[in-house]
């Protein structure tokens, strides 16, 4: 009698025992969290708009050499035109100043936020996981943020691998390299002196064009907006 009831509270302990396997198998998993920016990169981007025509007044094949510094606050993009010897350079700062130029003109624009911080993909209006897709034969998690990008991210390494504007402008960015840990030497992130023009030739200046292609620099300024402030 003893050894039945011993065997019955053996079998009910092991029936407890499946039925929380199984819950626990059952139980969805959470969505995975994108992985934060490491705080200094630089990530060689290659922007295709010739399907856009709505996208950019400028030519619409690009390499862009971006260049994040978190703990110095600034983050650069080096734009190349498709045979442009000319690169446009536009330096980011955390009080939200902008400085757009190339080797003849300048243009200084004041945005209401500054510097993407790290973690701007999870920060504040959180971004919505959209699953799994592999593109350009990379397996990859996809979320959406504040209704207007779709991020990629390599699921094996977590590194960024596409963004895409998904308003009127139709911006695609592809990841070509990324090198963690990169630092621009301190010189490159200097406005040149037509940048500071005297007072006497301070209007002349200001009518003066950058030729454009930053769209996507401008609409990931509006992202701020939704992360962290740091």
């Amino acid at each position: 009698m003893a050894f039945t009831r011993h065997l019955l509270l053996l079998l009910a302990a092991a029936a407890t025992i499946t039925a929380t396997a199984a819950t626990d198998d059952t139980a969805p998993s959470p969505p995975p969290s994108p992985t934060p920016w490491p705080d200094l990169f630089h990530a060689v981007l290659f922007t295709n708009l010739t399907n856009y025509s709505m996208a950019s007044t400028g030519p619409p094949l690009r390499l862009t050499d971006l260049y994040y510094d978190w703990p110095r606050r600034r983050n650069l993009n080096l734009v190349r035109h498709q045979l442009s010897p000319d690169p446009l350079y536009d330096v980011e700062w955390n009080n939200g100043t902008t400085f757009y130029f190339d080797s003849s003109s300048c243009r200084v624009e004041r945005f209401d936020v500054g510097v993407l911080p790290p973690t701007w993909l999870s920060g504040g209006a959180a971004a919505e996981y959209m699953g799994r897709c592999v593109t350009g034969g990379i397996d990859c998690h996809v979320w959406g943020k504040a209704g207007f990008i779709v991020y990629y991210e390599e699921v094996a390494t977590g590194r960024p691998v596409r963004w895409d504007f998904i308003d009127v402008t139709g911006i695609q960015q592809f990841v070509m390299s990324y090198e963690v840990g990169v630092v621009l030497e301190d010189s490159q992130w200097q406005a040149p002196a037509h940048c500071f023009p005297d007072e006497e030739n301070e209007q002349d200046t200001k009518e003066e064009e950058v030729a454009d292609g930053l769209e996507a620099a401008r609409l990931l300024k509006k992202l701020a907006d939704a992360a962290i402030a740091f």
